[in-house]
């Protein structure tokens, strides 16, 4: 196995893409091995967060070279499916119904970019570099491109999409790319904090904030978007953990989940 699968005690998965000797890159079967990790997570009530890492130099290096040698004689049908698996792996990861951390400590090319943008926070080390290198062989960022824009923006991306330059962390976190750069030595230590605090918080409302965020953005503030965001408040007051959360704080004690 390409990619390693690690859940603690406090119910965080670590997915780890470990071929370090290839720089990470994918191919249909890492993308194959990538989608039933985020399956598993997504089937396990137990999970609170998952963390995306990566093993040696690179974070990844996008696509295997031998495997876009297969696609160069690939036929339209046959290059479709390959671009619906990428598509179907990406959809998972960014909906993923809790809190992900990409935890970047190196280069991350092409559609490393998307992996990055999938994810709701972004930790890169100081020596993290990255690209979206299509263009240069002819090719688009097409299937990673809904999540690339909507990290970094649509000004930045006509930038970088079109000019295939190479940026730093410093650069990404200023487009919005990352959440957070950081010394390489500090790397672990920043992924570990943001994991601390967002178990602080409850399970049922990280996963209704993150779905509000899907249903409310580039939305017209419009009576039905009133009338939806009131029933959402409303019936997460009522539920049991917005009642625990409510009871803990006016009586001044910790909730279920912080306790557990």
């Amino acid at each position: 196995m390409t990619i390693d699968y690690r859940k603690d005690a406090r119910g965080v998965v670590t997915v780890t893409m470990n071929q370090p000797d290839k720089h990470n890159a994918f191919d249909d079967q890492v993308i194959a091995q990538l989608q039933a990790a985020f399956d598993r997570a997504s089937a396990d009530k137990s999970v609170r967060a998952l963390v995306l890492a990566a093993e040696g130099k690179s974070f990844s290096a996008g696509a295997d070279l031998a495997w876009m040698q297969r696609m160069a004689s690939y036929s339209l049908a046959e290059n479709r499916r390959d671009a619906d698996a990428l598509a179907k792996m990406l959809y998972t990861l960014n909906h993923l119904p809790f809190p992900t951390l990409a935890k970047v400590q190196g280069a991350a090319f092409g559609g490393a970019v998307g992996l990055v943008s999938c994810c709701d926070l972004a930790f890169a080390s100081a020596r993290a570099s990255f690209c979206l290198s299509e263009v240069k062989i002819g090719l688009i960022p097409a299937t990673i491109s809904p999540y690339v824009i909507a990290a970094m923006g649509e000004r930045a991306a006509r930038r970088y999409f079109l000019t295939a330059e190479r940026f730093n962390a410093s650069t990404a976190k200023a487009i919005g790319l990352v959440s957070e750069d950081v010394a390489e030595a500090e790397l672990d230590q920043a992924v570990e904090t943001a994991v601390c605090n967002l178990l602080n918080n409850s399970p049922a409302a990280l996963s209704a904030a993150k779905q509000l965020v899907f249903d409310v953005a580039n939305r017209p503030i419009s009576q039905a978007l009133v009338d939806d965001t009131s029933a959402r408040i409303a019936a997460i007051r009522v539920s049991e953990e917005g009642q625990e959360g409510l009871q803990a704080f006016l009586h001044k004690r910790k909730p279920q989940w912080q306790a557990s």
